[in-house]
């Protein structure tokens, strides 16, 4: 009986389990004495510690921390791990795939503890993920995900950090130093680390192309006022809903610019709003300037107010001009309607634009009928007489991220904006953006001006690039000779190559011939950059399609294609990729050092990103100056300035301007840059609306027209999806929200420029053999540094 007391008693015993039989002379010796609790952190015998080499861990350490987890890990960092490794996984590292999934463990951790996209190791970050991880090691294999939750679920009850840094009791300082092998840092030469430090300043290993099939597919949440992940898989077939999903997305994120704009914000403090109104000349705001917008479904019993409405130009089934947001419809009149600035962009059916106006019922306009006012299908009856039509303001990208910056009298601003949003996939702005700029200016700054690193600051953009066409061949060798005889290391950081690639659509029975013609086009562009291997070994090439490249222009015979396209077929460029590695195989035995030469067949659009959120660039191909002119509403004439019908929209500050009180002076090396720059800096004057566009350059106006167009829809393709079909489950990639540091706008029949609007600078490369110029290829020099392009050129 005794006996069986004593075992049930042991079951539920707190003694110390140092000391398993209870001194008390009540209880015998129990049956089976209590063990004590193996810790997990128990290490093998058999595992022998080993010196690994950072240099040797490397390419396993890139291959999960960077192409699987999109992390970067700095010199110091990789020392650390390499330590860690050796001491704990010895000689199997290798063999047995220790090393992988130690590594894949503290990649894990690592983004779960919402560590950013570079992972240093002067810190205790990384030393607590590799101390918890010790922890839940047995013969240099981690036990289970499963007992490194329980170990951190422990130490939470008991007050400590509820992360995977977390590390047992039971190991003391003096002893995690020692089984980690930290002091062993202070043994290891400086030659490696100088040679890493090296590396991580070459721009190119923080360059990366995002292609529009890759990047987060984003919605804008207007209830929670945030954006968030689509949750369900983006289809090139998906529920008919999505298409309205798709145009409600772009109405509500042009709707929240809206609302954030100085504009249609009315002051709570009068004596604030009375400071406001006492502004220079260049930045004259009206009394009138708090506009507010009226939804369209409450113009309804409102008959001779007058209205401001946001929403989208369409057109109804019976050919009259309508304006749509999200609760109806309403006929527009726009017989005495100016737009807003005067010829200053083209507003087209597709558009969000905000137009101001008189609001006319039903009983007083034309009556009901096929003509529509009659309130069907969501339409309101009754007819909006528009005054004003204008495109709704653009916002810098510093506002939309939120970014630290300072106003003209030096003070410092910061704005709210969506900085956690990651629209890319390489990290937000409040996570990533300080630690990436800071890197940038470690890599610009350290370098003089006749440094190695200076030539790669410079992005060559070539437009057109027809390979079925003799002359654009030469005038590719001419460009490529130009940098091909600049000094070693001054080789430029990428060179981006836009279709089309054929004058005509191929496998579509057109002059260009079909699959078999296409890849011996590709194989001619080969040849070419077989001759710079110096260029090919130290840059990365990036080819955007066009309308008549394969797969869509089977089907579209160059036609306006579904949007986004994917990239030119592997099928077709082999012998390109061939003539890559060739070179980089030949430099790596000359320079015995690998080679980083690449090429990437991306998508139209495609963005390309410099260190993290730091910089964006958005390379779209598409004929948007003709299709805008074919497509925009025509005004009628100017009258004189004393016409009643006019004169009401005779005002600074009209709704469809912007002002760009932030816009640095700069002084580029295009003509263009200055113009540009005193048409963002400032309102026109109220008078000069009856003035003649003569005084500026038919093409520098076009240029002005297309950009200002572009960037204030915020979108790449501003038509109805009849003119130019966009998928509807990848609309995000279309999105020019927030704006991008750079935008390339490949445009055959707009005029080649670089000019700089609200912070983005536009660029249009133009055809690569300048039309007009005899033996004359242009292209683009932009500068990552300056965030500057100008246009090149070199006779052939």
């Amino acid at each position: 009986m005794a006996a069986r007391t004593a075992t049930s008693f042991a079951q539920v015993s707190t003694t110390n389990a140092t000391d398993p039989i209870p001194s008390s002379s009540a209880f015998g010796t129990p049956v089976h004495p209590i063990r004590p609790k193996q810790t997990l952190n128990a290490s093998s015998p058999s595992i022998l510690p080993i010196s690994l080499p950072p240099a040797t861990l490397r390419p396993l350490a890139f291959r999960t921390f960077t192409k699987k987890h999109n992390l970067t890990l700095t010199s110091s960092a990789l020392q650390t791990i390499a330590i860690f490794i050796g001491t704990h996984c010895g000689s199997g590292w290798r063999e047995e795939g220790l090393a992988e999934k130690v590594l894949e463990e503290m990649a894990k951790a690592w983004k779960k503890n919402g560590g950013g996209v570079i992972v240093p190791g002067e810190g205790s970050e990384l030393t607590n993920i590799l101390r918890g991880i010790e922890g839940c090691m047995v013969g240099g294999r981690v036990i289970s995900q499963r007992n490194l939750s329980r170990q951190v679920t422990l130490l939470s009850e008991q007050g400590l950090p509820t992360t995977h840094n977390a590390r047992p009791s039971s190991l003391r300082r003096d002893d995690s130093q020692a089984s980690l092998g930290l002091n062993a840092l202070e043994l290891q030469g400086e030659e490696e680390e100088e040679g890493e430090e090296m590396q991580s300043k070459d721009p190119r290993n923080w360059l990366r192309v995002v292609g529009a099939f890759d990047q987060p597919q984003l919605t804008y949440n207007a209830t929670q006022k945030h954006f968030e992940a689509i949750s369900k898989r983006p289809s090139l077939l998906p529920d008919p809903s999505r298409r309205t999903t798709l145009i409600r997305n772009r109405y509500q994120v042009v709707h929240q610019r809206l609302l954030r704009n100085e504009a249609f914000q009315t002051s709570t403090v009068a004596v604030s709003r009375a400071k406001s109104l006492q502004r220079s000349s260049s930045e004259a705001v009206m009394p009138q300037q708090a506009y507010k917008l009226t939804p369209i479904a409450n113009l309804l019993g409102r008959s001779g107010s007058t209205h401001v409405l946001l929403g989208l130009l369409g057109n109804s089934p019976t050919g009259t001009l309508i304006l749509s947001d999200l609760t109806g419809s309403i006929p527009l009149d726009i017989q005495y309607a100016r737009p807003v600035p005067e010829d200053g962009a083209w507003f087209a059916p597709g558009m969000m634009v905000l137009a101001e106006g008189l609001y006319e019922e039903e009983g007083s306009s034309a009556g009901p009928g096929l003509a529509g006012d009659g309130g069907v299908g969501g339409t309101i009856g009754g007819k909006f007489h528009v005054a004003s039509l204008g495109g709704p303001p653009c916002e810098r990208r510093d506002v939309t991220l939120g970014v630290r910056s300072t106003d003209k009298s030096g003070n410092s601003i910061a704005a709210g904006g969506f900085g956690w949003v990651d629209f890319l996939g390489v990290g937000s702005e409040r996570a990533n953006g300080p630690t990436m700029r800071s890197l940038e200016r470690k890599v610009w700054e350290n370098q003089d001006s006749t440094s190695s690193v200076s030539g790669k600051s410079r992005m060559i953009i070539l437009g057109e690039v027809n390979l079925d066409s003799a002359k654009t061949l030469e005038a590719l060798k001419q460009v490529l000779g130009v940098y091909a005889i600049e000094p070693a290391g001054q080789t430029p950081l990428t060179f981006i190559l836009i279709g089309n690639f054929t004058r005509y659509a191929v496998l579509a029975g057109g002059g260009s011939g079909g699959s078999v013609e296409y890849k011996e086009y590709f194989d001619s562009l080969a040849s070419v950059l077989s001759d710079y291997p110096s260029i090919l070994e130290d840059s990365t090439f990036v080819f955007v399609p066009g309308d008549n490249d394969p797969w869509a222009s089977a089907f579209s015979a160059g036609a306006a294609a579904v949007l986004p396209k994917k990239g030119v077929p592997e099928l077709y460029t082999s012998r390109v990729r061939r003539a890559m590695a060739t070179a980089n195989a030949e430099a790596e035995k000359v320079a015995g050092k690998k080679m980083k030469g690449e090429v990437i067949w991306s998508t139209n659009p495609t963005r390309l990103t410099l260190f993290g959120p730091a910089q964006e660039l958005v390379v779209f191909r598409d004929d948007l100056s003709g299709r805008l002119r074919r497509k925009s509403l025509r005004f009628r004439k100017l009258e004189e300035p004393g016409d009643p019908k006019v004169s009401s929209i005779d005002r600074a500050g009209d709704i469809g301007l912007t002002v760009d009180h932030h816009a640095e002076d700069t002084q580029g090396d295009m003509a263009v840059d200055q113009s540009i720059e005193d048409a963002e800096s400032s309102l026109p004057e109220p008078k000069a609306k009856d003035s003649s566009n003569s005084e500026v350059p038919s093409d520098l106006h076009m240029a002005r027209k297309l950009v200002k167009t572009v960037l204030d829809q915020g979108y790449l393709s501003p038509f109805p999806l009849t003119n130019r079909p966009v998928l509807w489950d990848y609309g995000s990639s279309m999105s020019l929200y927030p704006l991008p540091s750079a935008l390339v706008l490949m445009d055959p029949e707009a005029p080649p420029f670089a000019l700089t609007y609200e912070g983005c600078h536009a660029m249009n490369p133009g055809p690569l053999v300048a039309p007009g110029k005899r033996g004359v290829a242009q292209w683009v020099e932009y500068d990552v540094r300056t965030r500057k392009g100008k246009m090149r050129d070199v006779r052939f």
